[in-house]
């Protein structure tokens, strides 16, 4: 209904470690689906074969939720992630970190040197009440202007107190857009789990993408030419 060619899937933190749900959703349509798995923080409990079982299956990214599981008071679990990143840069995957960039201030020093690229959901998840000049939030313009960070640009919901068509989030989609262009991924967000107010509608939603970005080679980036980059798409490209 929405014109939609290709999807990506990603691991919903309910399910932990257990991705056998997405992987029997990949195997539905393998060229035109791509998945964001999750796996044990601990690097020595996930084989190289497992590694590769999920490259087959069409996994492009390890998704680690920062938000929920770590210990704010001893800062992001940096060297964890260098680890996994480590494990993963052989297959030319990303990490994609949930987390609240305006919680961390140095966020573009932390990651100066990251092994893999990072994806960054809910543009940053900072809440428009932090502004969009709060440091964390400029950190992560500062990763989209170097090509070390890619920024999904979903659930504005999530992140400003306002319904449709959440005007306290246009400065952010202004400022990934001003930042890097090339960096910058869309979805819906679907199935909106845990929204506790009007739920949104993935057409509202993307027509909401077309209000923000109006120029039509834009959106292409957006919608198609830079996922196909992120997520391995390129090949399939027609």
């Amino acid at each position: 209904m929405l014109g939609i060619d290709r999807a990506v899937l990603v691991q919903p933190s309910v399910y932990g470690t257990d991705n056998r749900a997405m992987l029997a959703a990949l195997k539905v349509h393998p060229k035109k689906f791509r998945g964001v798995a999750v796996i044990s923080n601990d690097v020595h409990e996930i084989s190289d074969e497992e590694l590769e079982r999920l490259h087959t299956s069409g996994v492009r990214g390890i998704r680690c939720n920062i938000v929920d599981v770590a210990d704010q008071s001893a800062g992001l679990p940096i060297q964890n992630l260098k680890m996994l990143a480590e494990r993963i840069k052989p297959f030319g995957w990303h990490l994609e970190l949930l987390m609240h960039v305006n919680e961390y201030p140095n966020l573009a020093t932390v990651f100066e040197n990251f092994p893999v690229d990072l994806v960054l959901g809910h543009f940053g998840y900072s809440h428009t009440k932090h502004g969009f000049k709060n440091e964390g939030f400029l950190g992560l313009l500062d990763l989209l202007k170097s090509n070390r960070a890619w920024v999904k640009m979903t659930g504005p919901y999530r992140i400003c107190d306002g319904d449709l068509p959440y005007v306290d989030m246009r400065p952010f989609n202004d400022a990934v857009i001003e930042a890097n262009p090339h960096r910058l991924v869309w979805g819906t967000d679907w199935p909106h789990v845990m929204v506790k107010r009007k739920m949104p509608h993935d057409a509202d939603l993307c027509d909401l993408l077309g209000s923000w970005v109006q120029d039509e080679n834009l959106r292409k980036s957006i919608l198609v030419d830079n996922p196909c980059i992120l997520y391995d798409f390129a090949a399939l490209t027609p």
